[in-house]
């Protein structure tokens, strides 16, 4: 005889709103149906209400893990529209600070991930780490989140001390080597609680449209810092890792392994920070009537960002945002089929959920 089983719109496993009804048989989940929607803070409508610098401020909190993210691509976007390009150095400031972010995300991820496995020794492991990186982007712009580093035209504040920086990416990238890579994958814990749940598919990852490191542990290999790249990745050498068995195991695998390529662009970008300014000069801009788009590959995957304006007008007519979580929920559906009931939290966690920059 089968039940309904709700999954939110709470739970310990997800303080956010969603919510999942799963079909169970005994322990087992037959199907499930995504809710989401729950919140709506309009904040593509107030984008509209907004000049070009307050914009800026407004888009930097659709995510509080993702902000810099954000206001990248938003500032990218309008950078189309205003018919202008950021100065070297700030291209790479705008990669250090990118990876940061990708390093901080992750790191919490396993965090919560370890939590959810009842592995908290781990969970403590990788909140240490994730505060380390947090002095990092706080010694660069001044606070935790919600760096306020974008402008159209460059950055606000400048990488004073690069070699400072550099070794506390190198102590960051040292103990992610000896200390948390090697005990997620060699731990019976992690294995028994990661291996063989949740897999997606590499035709159900196509067919699914996922993108990020969801996308990668299903053997998509799909990154736009390669495919499509943006600010100064051209100009930098790494790999993307790729794992082709699509459980929980190899999307925690790609994020660990994107962890070390990650500190070895911050390596790159830091010895090869170029002399010169930091932003356009001006704070005026000659926006064009047109709609400009711009995709940043961010740590949960593909952000696309869509800005229309017209000419004369001091607030964009329409600022669209696509976001990673959106691609890739529906997945969840196909994760679950078959499996125990106990393992849904940690599965729907395995994609890194972000549901307040889904609910917008």
């Amino acid at each position: 005889m089968s039940y309904k089983i709700p999954m939110g719109p709470y739970h310990p496993g997800l303080e956010e709103p969603y919510k999942l009804d799963m079909i169970c048989e005994g322990e087992t989940v037959l199907d499930a149906k995504l809710h989401i929607g729950f919140n709506f803070r309009g904040i593509e409508h107030l984008a509209e209400t907004r000049n070009h610098i307050q914009v800026i401020a407004l888009m930097e909190r659709v995510c509080g893990i993702c902000s810099f993210i954000h206001t990248l691509t938003l500032c990218r976007a309008m950078e189309g529209v205003a018919g202008v390009t950021a100065p070297p150095r700030a291209q790479y400031i705008r990669v250090i600070m990118a990876e940061l972010e990708r390093l901080h995300s992750h790191v919490l991820w396993a965090g919560i991930a370890a939590k959810l496995m009842g592995f908290k020794t781990m969970f403590m492991t990788c909140f240490e780490i994730r505060e380390k990186i947090m002095d990092i982007l706080a010694a660069i712009s001044g606070n935790r989140v919600n760096y306020s580093m974008n402008r159209i035209g460059g950055v606000n504040r400048d990488i004073n001390d690069p070699q400072a920086i550099l070794k506390m990416v190198e102590a960051l990238e040292l103990e992610m080597a000896h200390t948390v890579i090697p005990i997620f994958t060699t731990s019976k814990t992690a294995r028994s609680r990661c291996a063989g749940i949740g897999v997606l598919t590499t035709e159900k990852a196509i067919s699914c449209g996922v993108v990020g490191p969801v996308a990668r542990a299903s053997g998509l290999p799909q990154d736009l810092r390669k495919d499509a790249p943006y600010a100064a990745y051209a100009e930098l050498d790494f790999d993307v890792p790729v794992q082709p068995a699509g459980d929980v195991t190899a999307r925690l695998l790609v994020r660990a392994l994107e962890i070390m390529e990650s500190c070895k662009i911050l390596r790159q970008a830091l010895a090869k920070l170029p002399p010169g300014e930091i932003h356009t000069e001006g704070e005026k801009f000659a926006f064009i009537t047109g709609t400009s788009t711009a995709r940043v590959e961010a740590p949960r995957g593909e952000v696309m960002y869509s800005v229309s304006w017209k000419e004369g007008s001091r607030n964009p007519a329409r600022v669209h945002v696509r976001t990673p979580t959106y691609a890739v929920m529906p997945a969840i559906r196909w994760m679950v089929k078959g499996a125990r009931l106990a393992d849904a939290p940690l599965i729907q966690a395995s994609i890194d959920p972000c549901y307040s920059c889904t609910d917008r």
